[in-house]
């Protein structure tokens, strides 16, 4: 098991795909050796961004997407006769990067984490932790993102405090046992496939 602490002053900020708005990249691959890190080499990213005005998501052909509300409330993704209910915060909807996404903000801005992942290249999952609780984590790259306030948590019994939208990256080279301790943490899984 290997640990990283990622804080938020080292986070990095970059333009929508579309220049619509601003994300923060909080983590990411790309393809090995590749000399540009664009959206071309992505092979996954895990963001935040603040959507405060309706309007389309960018288009991201061969992108799987899982979204979050972490702030605010009221958000819902339309597309051609379907909907994405966002409305109340924490509940993960997936949805690919071809779709053609509109957004309504039904209470005004809201704060969104995203973990998307080219499609053939990584299997992704992504579940808010809120009350204490244990789940085993398979092998593979773990995301536990501070959302809302401090949180604690414990990794084949040794413990780990977060603070507030700090994240701490997990490698997993075996199964391993996660607690949530205190507070909320979102939990965002990758395991690279092919």
């Amino acid at each position: 098991m290997k640990t990283t602490l990622l804080k938020s002053e080292d986070y990095t900020r970059a333009p929508w795909k579309n220049g619509g708005g601003v994300f923060t990249d909080i983590a990411d691959a790309h393809r090995p050796g590749a000399i540009t890190k664009d959206w071309d080499s992505l092979l996954w990213r895990f963001a935040s961004t603040p959507i405060v005005a309706p309007g389309p998501f960018s288009y991201m052909p061969g992108i799987d997407r899982l979204q979050m509300v972490v702030g605010g409330r009221g958000l819902v993704l339309k597309t051609e006769g379907r909907e994405f209910d966002e409305r109340e915060p924490f509940t993960t909807v997936r949805f690919a990067g071809e779709m053609e996404i509109v957004t309504e903000l039904e209470a005004g801005p809201v704060e969104v984490v995203n973990l998307m992942a080219r499609r053939g290249a990584a299997e992704i999952e992504m579940s808010a932790l809120s009350e204490p609780c244990e789940r085993q984590l398979p092998a593979g790259t773990h995301l536990l993102y501070a959302a809302i306030g401090d949180c604690g948590i414990r990794l084949d019994g040794e413990d780990f405090s977060i603070s507030h939208e700090n994240t701490l990256r997990v490698e997993l080279a075996r199964p391993s046992t996660l607690a949530l301790v205190s507070g909320l943490a979102v939990l965002a899984s990758i395991r690279l496939v092919g």
